[in-house]
This record gives C-alpha cells, sequence and structure tokens, in this order.
C-alpha cells in the first residue's frame, strides 16, 4: 500500500492542487503530514486544527517550540493560558499563543515535539553553514550536498525578496544556510516522532518549510524516502510554491512587513 500511494505522489500531477477547506477532512493517508501557514493567520490555524482532528496523529511536530519547551506540554491541556504559560510562549517571538490553541486541543492526546532552532545555532549557520552546526547526520539529510546553482541562487532570491530587498544580496547565501538548518530540523524531529510513535505525525510549520522542493518535505525524503509524506500549503492569494496540496484563504489586515526594515 505504502509503495503504491508514493507511485501516485510521484506519476500523478493531479495531486499537486488547490483544495477546498471541506477537503481537509479527508487528506490522503501518509506517514507524516506537513502542515503549512501564514503565521499570523488565525484561519490558516483553524484549518490546521481541522486537519488534524481528522488525522488523529499520534505526535504533532512544532516549528514554534524547541524540543525543551515541547517536553513542558502539560497533561491536562484544557486551559489555553496555562498551556501557553507551560510553553514559554509569551517569550518565544511568535504570535498570541491563542492563535495556536486549537490545534493543540485538537490533537488531544498527541505527543508533543520540538524542532526550533535557537537564534545562536542559526547565527552559526549563516556564518559556518548549516551542515557544521547540524552534526553527525547532516550528511543523511543532505547538508553536505553543495546547492546547484541555479537553486542557491533562486533560493537567495527568494530571501532577498522576504527580507524587503533590505539587506545586501551578498548575506542572503546564510540565510539560505539557516533555512536549511530549519529544514532539516523539522524532518528529524518527524521522523523522531515517528519512530517514538509510529505514526501519523502532524508538522506545523510556516508555509515556506512544506514547499515540497527544498522545504523539510524534501530534507525527509533524502533521509527517509520510505517514508510517505504529504504536503500542505496555505497560502493568502495566487499559489507560487510547490506543495501537494493547498488552501487559498483570505489574507488578513497586517501593517507593511517592510516597515520595520525601512
Amino acid at each position: 500500500m505504502r509503495a503504491a500511494i508514493l507511485a501516485v505522489f510521484a506519476a500523478t500531477p493531479l495531486w499537486a492542487q488547490p483544495i477546498p477547506v471541506t477537503d481537509l477532512d479527508t487528506l490522503p493517508p501518509a506517514d507524516v503530514i506537513f502542515l503549512g501557514e501564514v503565521h499570523d493567520n488565525p484561519a490558516h490555524h483553524l484549518n490546521q486544527a481541522r486537519a488534524i482532528t481528522a488525522l488523529r496523529p499520534a505526535a504533532v511536530v512544532w516549528e514554534m517550540l524547541t524540543p525543551e519547551q515541547a517536553a513542558q506540554m502539560p497533561d491536562d491541556r484544557s486551559d489555553p493560558a496555562a498551556v501557553g504559560d507551560a510553553l514559554g510562549w509569551a517569550d518565544s517571538g511568535w504570535p498570541e499563543f491563542a492563535l495556536y490553541y486549537p490545534i493543540v486541543e485538537a490533537a488531544g492526546t498527541a505527543r508533543h515535539y520540538g524542532a526550533a532552532v535557537p537564534r545562536p545555532e542559526a547565527q552559526r549557520a549563516f556564518h559556518e553553514g548549516a551542515a557544521a552546526v547540524f552534526g553527525a547526520e547532516a550528511d543523511r539529510f543532505g547538508l553536505n550536498r553543495p546547492l546547484p546553482e541555479d537553486e542557491r541562487e533562486t533560493r537567495e532570491a527568494v530571501q532577498f525578496a522576504a527580507h524587503c530587498e533590505a539587506m545586501p544580496l551578498e548575506m542572503m547565501g546564510g540565510m539560505v544556510e539557516a533555512q536549511r538548518l530549519r529544514d532539516a530540523a523539522l524532518a528529524r524531529a518527524a521522523l523522531q516522532a515517528l519512530e517514538d510513535t509510529g505514526g501519523p505525525v502532524a508538522v506545523i510549520a510556516g508555509s515556506g518549510h512544506t514547499r515540497t522542493d527544498w522545504g523539510a518535505p524534501a530534507a525527509l525524503r533524502i533521509a527517509a524516502p520510505e517514508v510517505v509524506s504529504l504536503a500542505l500549503g496555505q497560502s493568502e492569494g495566487e499559489r507560487s510554491t510547490p506543495w501537494d496540496l493547498w488552501v487559498v484563504t483570505a489574507p488578513v489586515e497586517r501593517e507593511d512587513p517592510c516597515t520595520a526594515f525601512r
């Protein structure tokens, strides 16, 4: 069955398509399901919670939590404020925990894993490369492989745009290495969760990390090609990112993110 699903994903372009929110109730089966988001969009977190309710994962991996934070997830998760306090969410720099609590609630008794890369490690990756920071398994997750020139240039351009073209283009190579580290950390945590629990495993991460060409799903394929994964993205407009499936929602009102750079 697993081989058949893999064959379908590899050979059928129809998998790559937008879906209505109602299809989150019947996502295709997979060992690891990446559920992307725009971090400050409440609808995206409600959609993730809806998918998790249907998937009933044995484990949830969080981009937003370090392993140490995830280990503090309380057994009693009925009080959002208490859960947020236990996780130290207020000091994490992420949008308010109230946006994410529906995911915790939907996950029920699932185990929680953290995959956040601490800032000092990301800064090291910027200067030394992702492989030097990731450690002994760097080769397993493809971090010792130099990026093809065209991919490297594309990824640097994406980072340049994401940083509002306010930083020198020459710095974007370091940003790409930090991103590679984060993607590999998500994939590693997903594999650990799968090994510990038997799966399925849901991964909560920004939609950029759930892209199939070079995000966490790609790192997972390199490290464990036998594992079946599904990458779901969410966007606020026209899709320009490779995912297996994606949901398009209305944008939220927010200040121009480039204002801070200016």
